[in-house]
């Protein structure tokens, strides 16, 4: 079976002064976290939606949800204290209520990307189907700096072969479960990316095109940007 989970556990600390997580903001008079359900309710492959919220705000996610997205699919669950965590709450919720078999597969997706296209969805299933593990990217313009000690350069990479990582990222249920799991506590809390759990476990985890335009919206100029992106594609109609 295939299942997608949109991550929607941040509290947006880098928003600013704002009343609620940046997911639940208005754009264009629609909530982000709406943008982007829509997108996955509009594929027809996925057999669960499941939308992952911190717990104190699962009653608003099922309220604006059942507002603007009529979809016996779309399920509201509990998130995790972190991403990875947040990852395996769905994994769980699906182990515990449909079973977890060999060939599943889980698209997740960050609730602030409401931009991602029907293509980059498709992409993702497909690699995910064909190689277990998958990350959506799109090539680096700018060179990249690495310090490791935050003063003084210590490496600049080549950047004919730096990507910048985007969302859905993709994944055999099973394997990735048992990859978490395999891991030591000090490895969990510094892992930040789920593709990350793969690699340490020696899998190859497969790249799908990007977009330029499937931003994460996490401060108030990315909300400028993503207003922008909506006016335009309005005039363009």
């Amino acid at each position: 079976m295939i299942y997608a989970e949109i991550l929607a556990g941040g509290k947006g600390t880098r928003m600013g002064n704002v009343s609620m997580p940046k997911q639940y903001l208005p754009l264009n008079g629609k909530p982000v976290i709406v943008h982007t359900v829509e997108k996955f309710i509009l594929n027809a492959r996925f057999d669960k939606i499941l939308v992952a919220s911190p717990k104190e705000w699962i009653n608003h996610t099922e309220d604006i949800l059942k507002k603007y997205i009529q979809d016996e699919r779309v399920i509201v669950i509990e998130g995790g204290a972190d991403r990875n965590e947040t990852i395996m709450s769905g994994i769980r919720h699906v182990e515990q209520n449909y079973g977890l078999n060999e060939e599943d597969v889980l698209i997740t997706h960050d609730a602030v990307r409401p931009f991602l296209t029907h293509r980059i969805i498709e992409e993702n299933i497909n690699a995910a189907l064909e190689y277990g593990a998958v990350d959506t990217v799109i090539t680096a313009t700018d060179t990249i700096v690495e310090s490791t000690n935050h003063e003084f350069i210590t490496d600049i990479p080549v950047r004919d072969v730096m990507y910048q990582g985007q969302t859905p990222q993709s994944f055999n249920m099973k394997r990735l479960s048992d990859h978490y799991h395999a891991l030591s506590d000090e490895q969990k809390q510094i892992l930040t990316d789920a593709c990350k759990i793969c690699l340490l476990a020696g899998e190859k985890v497969s790249l799908v095109k990007g977009e330029i335009f499937n931003i994460k919206i996490t401060t108030p100029y990315d909300m400028q940007v993503a207003n922008a992106i909506i006016q335009e594609r309005i005039s363009h109609d």
